[in-house]
């Protein structure tokens, strides 16, 4: 195993086996992580969590727009539609545009 692995054995993959879940789970010194690794793991999985939060509070004003642009007459449909196509590149959505055409004249059009 490489000097700069996590776990703390000589094999090259830790063997955590199937998962029991009746009876407590047997680990081997082969199975634990270093305590850099530990650290690091914590730190990781905390900064998730962190974004977590920070993604729901974002869905959640999201909404709030949406509501708001909907309860002043607004097609809130249109107005995802609208973000979409303009998030796209330039490019893709020329290409886009082009592949929708030839698919309508392709059936006869609407």
């Amino acid at each position: 195993m490489a000097e700069d692995s996590p776990f703390s054995s000589a094999h090259s993959a830790p063997s955590f086996g199937t998962p029991s879940f009746g009876s407590q789970a047997t680990h081997t010194s082969d199975d634990v992580l270093t305590q850099a690794a530990q650290t690091r793991l914590r730190t990781i999985i905390e900064r998730i969590e962190r974004l977590e939060l920070d993604k729901a509070a974002v869905a959640n004003d999201l909404k709030e727009v949406y509501a708001e642009a909907k309860g002043e007459g607004f097609d809130v449909k249109i107005l995802r539609k609208i973000v979409r196509i303009r998030k796209m590149d330039a490019a893709k959505r020329t290409e886009e545009e082009a592949l929708i055409d030839l698919y309508l004249s392709a059936i006869g059009g609407l």
